[in-house]
């Protein structure tokens, strides 16, 4: 009797829910540290996922922006005019556009992962193309795939990020996202006047270094960013749609896309033309100063959005849009024929870039529904890149009966008049949000209201 009445009390207590909660047993530490080792095997993943995605747009932009100090010398390798020399430096956005807007909404219906994929297999034939290089075709070649490359991880990139980043996190998603893409544009140029001075093979070198990053890229992909869930594989009839902005949101998204648009315009200008006028004005061809005066304006974005990270995004845009317009009427007034002139102007530029582009960024996100983050931060990313792409093509064009010099200038007076066109906008927006939100009773529903802020933002 005494055996039957303990046995299945042994085995009772053996399978009792709460065993597992009890102190006592030697079992129980090592148990509990294989349980929490699994419940934390998800976060682990999201962290490496969001940490993968960041670096990928990192070294795709840099290698979209490597071959910025260099224009020069394939002016003089290949002997193109200055038209010739813009419209390669515009390609770039005129392709990396469509390039968003087809994939932006692929990202939303089959996955993260194949996208992704697919941006590093086209930034390595884009490398490639300009180390072989021999005559302007295989530049514009490059560009082509950069720009495919790019366009085709933004949106991918950005809502991965944005979805697997904590919102109680120091540095949300649409900010990570931000300074991915300025750290990017900032060590490209940099790297590549640097490597241009000091290493051999200076049209090929930069190219090489950038296919090895990009295997190590590919690499951490397949180890941390997962593969579309089932149920996603089975509805891949994707096929290409406009992304739709809600219409609570389309001023917004408009005002933040201006502000965007004038931000990588500003930082489209120093890029494309910069290094061929720091050229004539100095009279001396130093890809290194070039390549350091051009991650300087992407250096000081990247310390603005990360010293203005809890300031609200309107007055980010605002303050932005301020100094942008004063970069561009201190560039207008002096036409980069002074070194000093030229680096005030480019921190000015950089202050102003990280602030209307980071403020613009996380103003969108704060109003995007979940499901269309992809999506929509394409179209926002292809204001962004048009900004890039538009002023070279402009001063191209005007190269046509104008100095350079000349046609810098009167750009530059262009860009100074939309930027006061954006801060006014920028002004009007944020009031009439203030008015509107003293107007509504505290039981109105969250949806309905102007729009939060962002998570660390002041209120």
């Amino acid at each position: 009797m005494t055996d039957q009445r303990v046995t299945p009390e042994r085995s009772t207590h053996h399978n009792h829910p709460l065993r597992a909660h009890r102190p006592t047993g030697r079992a129980r530490p090592d148990g509990g540290a294989r349980r929490m080792r699994r419940e934390r095997i998800p976060g682990r993943a999201d962290r490496k996922a969001v940490r993968t995605a960041g670096l990928l747009v990192v070294v795709l932009t840099a290698g979209a922006y490597l071959p910025s100090p260099l224009y020069p010398d394939y002016q003089r390798l290949f002997g193109y005019d200055d038209l010739v020399m813009t419209l390669l430096f515009a390609t770039f956005a005129l392709v990396s556009g469509p390039a968003l807007l087809l994939c932006g909404p692929a990202a939303d219906a089959v996955g993260h992962r194949p996208v992704l994929r697919l941006s590093v297999l086209l930034a390595a034939a884009g490398s490639c193309c300009f180390a072989l290089a021999h005559s302007p075709a295989w530049l514009f070649a490059g560009r082509v795939g950069q720009a495919l490359a790019l366009g085709a991880a933004t949106g991918a990139a950005q809502a991965l990020i944005t979805w697997h980043r904590s919102p109680a996190a120091r540095i949300g998603g649409p900010l990570l996202a931000s300074l991915a893409f300025a750290a990017g544009t900032a060590v490209g140029p940099a790297a590549s006047g640097l490597l241009a001075r000091y290493v051999p093979a200076p049209l090929t070198t930069p190219y090489l270094l950038h296919l090895l990053l990009l295997a190590w890229v590919w690499h951490r992909l397949h180890r941390t960013v997962p593969e579309p869930a089932a149920t996603r594989r089975a509805q891949r009839r994707w096929k290409p749609v406009r992304p739709h902005i809600p219409r609570s949101m389309r001023t917004l998204f408009a005002v933040a896309g201006l502000n965007g648009f004038l931000a990588w315009a500003v930082v489209g200008v120093y890029l494309a033309l910069l290094p061929t006028l720091l050229g004539r004005a100095r009279h001396t061809d130093d890809p290194a100063l070039t390549g350091a005066v051009l991650g300087s304006v992407l250096l000081w974005s990247l310390l603005a959005q990360l010293v203005w990270s809890r300031c609200a995004p309107h007055t980010a845009q605002r303050s932005g849009a301020a100094a942008l317009t004063g970069s561009l009427l201190l560039l207008a007034a002096t036409g980069a024929t002074s070194l000093l002139a030229t680096l005030g102007s480019a921190l000015l530029a950089g202050v102003g870039h990280g602030l209307a582009s980071g403020g613009a960024a996380r103003a969108v996100d704060a109003r995007t529904p979940a499901g269309q983050r992809a999506g929509i931060g394409a179209a926002l990313y292809l204001l962004f890149y048009l900004g890039s792409g538009t002023p070279a093509v402009a001063v191209g064009l005007l190269t046509t009966w104008m100095p350079l010099t000349t046609a810098m200038t009167r750009l530059s007076w262009a860009g100074a008049a939309l930027g006061a066109v954006a801060l006014l906008a920028t002004c009007c927006l944020a009031g009439s949000a203030r008015r509107r939100g003293g107007r509504r009773p505290t039981s109105m529903p969250p949806g309905d209201l102007p729009g939060p802020l962002p998570s660390g933002a002041p209120a």
